[in-house]
Formats: structure tokens, sequence, C-alpha cells
């Protein structure tokens, strides 16, 4: 692919900085506001991006300076697993910057499918729908909409009973030894195998991935077991604390042979009763609306209702 855009006026390109975090927080934070009218980023998820295992930010990022030198766009490029499938995001409120960065993100993702052997590769990315001016260029760009994601709240006015737990079921409450985040990252695995933009990450990477988060630790994960066997996860984070007091299930899974039993709706319940306990005022998620699992339908049952939603854009590229 050949660039067909040129960066307009006196830009100044660069790889970000670990020191850069804060200025692209503020970036994210303003292009946030005026899509959907919050911020809807902290600056350790931003901290935590620019040092995130896997991700080299000398050569997939690009953070686009004005001549003032504020920072006027931002772009990433990650290659998931083998690089077959490449994630990218791209921000700026200048429509030819944006045109401009999602370019250099096709580019590297063909790079990033080459050097991983592949003859094509899936791009995807997560936009708000409400990004009317980043959806149209997407779909210059030949993207479609994949699926779509329902960013789902429940509110705690007050204390939350804790559910009773289903019969046989043993619950792990943080995962502390090797062997036992091992089973979790199975569980994971195992549950959300074949949904849309999932690919397995590494044990090792996974581990130092969680371990890098400054809003994450190894208590806030809990397992259910089976006859001895992990069979369900819930992977919760303070993701959504610092800016709404809201505790945040970043993923809920249950293997497939034992789904049907209330396993599910026994960890929401279990969460929504911790973060009552906590002082929380809600907690959140975010689904696949095309989940093969129904999850829509279970967090709408237990009360949770959407709160924005957000577009998963693919397109698949050839690498030649």
């Amino acid at each position: 692919m050949k660039t067909a855009v040129r960066l307009p006026g006196d830009y100044v390109v660069r790889p970000p900085e670990p020191g850069d975090a804060r200025a692209i927080f503020e970036l994210l934070s303003a292009y946030n506001t005026a899509v959907v009218g919050f911020a809807d980023c902290t600056l350790d998820d931003i901290a935590d991006s620019l040092v995130e295992p896997g991700f080299d930010r000398l050569t997939d990022a690009w953070l686009v300076l004005a001549g003032d030198g504020l920072p006027t766009g931002y772009a990433t490029t990650f290659g998931k697993g083998n690089c077959q499938t490449v994630e990218i995001e791209v921000a700026s409120q200048h429509p030819a910057v944006a045109a401009w960065l999602l370019e250099q993100t096709l580019q590297r993702a063909q790079e990033m499918g080459r050097e991983g052997g592949h003859a094509e590769i899936t791009v995807d990315t997560c936009i708000y729908r409400a990004d009317e001016q980043l959806g149209a260029l997407l779909a210059e760009h030949e993207f479609a909409i994949g699926t779509t994601y329902h960013r789902m709240r429940i509110d705690h006015t007050g204390p939350v009973a804790a559910p009773k737990v289903p019969a046989d079921v043993v619950v792990r409450r943080g995962t502390f030894d090797a062997a036992s985040r091992r089973a979790a990252h199975d569980v994971l695995i195992d549950s959300f195998r074949g949904q849309f933009g999932f690919v397995p990450r590494p044990h090792e990477e996974w581990v130092e991935a969680r371990e890098a988060q400054a809003t994450f630790d190894w208590t806030q994960l809990t397992v259910l077991e089976v006859n001895h066997r992990a069979v369900a996860i819930r992977d919760c984070s303070n993701a959504y604390v610092e800016t709404e007091n809201c505790g945040y299930i970043g993923m809920l899974g249950v293997v497939e042979r034992f789904r049907g039993r209330g396993l599910a709706t026994f960890l929401l319940h279990d969460a929504f009763a911790l973060d009552a306990a906590a002082g929380r005022n809600g907690t959140i998620l975010n689904v696949d609306t095309n989940n093969p699992s129904q999850a829509l339908r279970l967090y709408q049952s237990v009360g949770m209702t959407p709160t924005l939603i957000e577009d998963g854009h693919r397109r698949t590229l050839s690498t030649t």
C-alpha cells in the first residue's frame, strides 16, 4: 500500500515516549468529549498502554504534534498473537491528520502480516457509534461493521445481598500462584474462543499484561470450580473507579459445557454485592451484542442497561 494522503501543514510526527502520557491523555480526553461528551479514559490507561507487553511504541505508534508543539493526533497498531489479526486505533479531530494516521496504521499492519508470513490479515478497530467522522473514514477504506458492543451498567443505591453459591461450586477469590493463574487463563481462552476479535495471548504475556495495569491486582480475579476443575472466570479491575466510582467486569466467561447452570448469573450478582459493599456507585461491563452465549440478554435480565454503543469495524487486508 502506498500512502495516498500527505500530512498537511507544519506538523511533526514522532513515536510517543512514556513521558508523553499526560499529553496523549489530554488529547484523547478532548477527542472523546467532543464525540460522546466525557473523557472516557484516565491517565493510568494511557500510561499503561505505552508499556503494554507486545506493543512497540517505536514502530507501532504515531504522535502528531502541531506547530505549537501540542499533540493533534495519535494512532497505534497492535499485532495479536501471530499478527494475523491486527488492532488499530486512530484519534484526531482534524480530518486530514486522521486520514494520514489511518494509512500509517494500515501500512504497519501489512508489515506485521508479512513478517508473520501471512498473505492476508484481519484489521480490527472499535469506535464510538457517535463518531461519524471516523466511521465515514473507515468506510472509505473498505472497513465494515462486524459487531456492536454495548457498555452496560447497573447502579447501586444501597446494600446488595450476596447471592447463594450454586450447588457443587467452589469459589476461588484471587489467583496468587502460577497454577491458579494458568487455570484462570485456560478458562478465559476456552470461554472466549471464536468471539469477534479475540486472539489468545501467550500465558506469560497475559500475566505480564495483567501485572502491568495500574488498576488491576490478582485479588480481583475470581474463578469457579466444579469437581476441582476451573469452569468460570470473572476478571475485574478498578478501571472505572476514578471516573465513575464504579466496579468494572473486564471479562466474564463460562466454558461451554457448564453454561446454563447459573454460574454467570452468580458471578454478576456477586460482583454487584462486592461493589456495593465497597461503596461503588455501580458496576460496568462491555458486551459484544453478537456473543453466541446470549450474554446481552443475561446482563439485561439482571438489571443492567446500555449507556454507550461502540462498533467493531473490520477489514481483510492483503499483505502484498
